[in-house]
């Protein structure tokens, strides 16, 4: 039987199939239907009948709330307070398991990618959003209210002049690292002539993440991760912000690209992958 595994984002759906071994056996994209709920539910419905039997993982960018069982903190809004769990399962007529994307990004990453073996994996996605995923000895942590690894909305370490004023964030708070190092962020401040400053603020939010968790290994995501001169600047820096003589994380590229996400939604069924909160 076949692990599949869905990538809702915001505009493309994309499914995937794997079979025991971990070779991709379906794969299908089509256009995320934007601000319609149960058009989405059709979508994903329609891909899973094409990927045929197997269990079936769902990636979200947002996440199911242990309170109400409702989707909440999500960039496509049309998700928020539904219970999408619930109705999926009910039209397909099976259990189905949701996290993340970047939960499901680190898990890939985890698993069979970039960071395979390692006891413990921070998953970053720098694109649209700015978000991540935490996976320890193969296990994905949701954390208590589901929102393990959301680094994007904590505050920028140390803001700087060139940081002032504190950037608006669509969370309702200033100052996020979100509004610094996601895609649309470095674009508005001018590309590849405003590397330096984006790497420094990376930099800085990562000795943090380091301070914290101190992962074997940071995978980055997302547009943003196909930038080499990140791999190398980055870790140049973070030296200063991190409180250790010695500093043994690796920053990699992912191994599966922007394959990851859906890959990692398929992973969910895997027995040893399984989320613990």
């Amino acid at each position: 039987m076949s692990r599949i595994g869905i990538d809702l984002g915001g505009t493309k759906t994309e499914a995937l199939a794997l079979d025991a071994s971990g070779r991709e056996v379906f794969r299908r994209r089509l256009p995320s239907p934007r601000g319609d709920y149960a058009a989405t539910l059709k979508t994903i419905a329609s891909l899973v009948a094409e990927a045929g039997e197997g269990t079936v993982g769902v990636g979200i960018p947002g996440a199911m709330s242990h309170a109400t069982g409702l989707v909440k903190n999500a960039n496509s809004t049309w998700l928020i307070g539904k219970p999408l769990k619930e109705d999926l399962e009910r039209v397909l007529g099976r259990e189905v398991r949701i996290a993340n994307d970047a939960n499901c990004f680190a898990l890939s990453e985890a698993t069979d990618g970039a960071g395979a073996g390692a006891e413990v994996v921070f998953g970053v996605i720098l694109g649209t959003g700015v978000g991540g995923g935490i996976v320890v000895r193969g296990g994905l942590i949701e954390g208590a209210n589901s929102i393990a690894g959301e680094w994007g909305h904590n505050p920028l370490p140390r803001p700087r002049a060139e940081d002032m004023p504190l950037r608006p964030c669509y969370c309702g708070r200033a100052g996020c690292i979100e509004t610094y190092l996601s895609g649309p962020a470095l674009q508005r401040d001018g590309g590849d002539a405003a590397l330096d400053v984006y790497c420094e603020r990376l930099a800085r939010a990562l000795g943090g993440v380091i301070n914290i968790l101190d992962p074997d290994v940071i995978v980055l995501g997302g547009g943003v991760s196909n930038i080499a001169r990140l791999y190398d600047e980055v870790p140049r820096l973070w030296p200063r912000h991190v409180f250790s003589d010695h500093i043994s994380t690796r920053l990699l590229p992912p191994k599966h690209g922007d394959s990851s996400g859906v890959r990692g939604a398929a992973w969910l069924w895997e027995p040893e992958a399984k989320a613990n909160s």
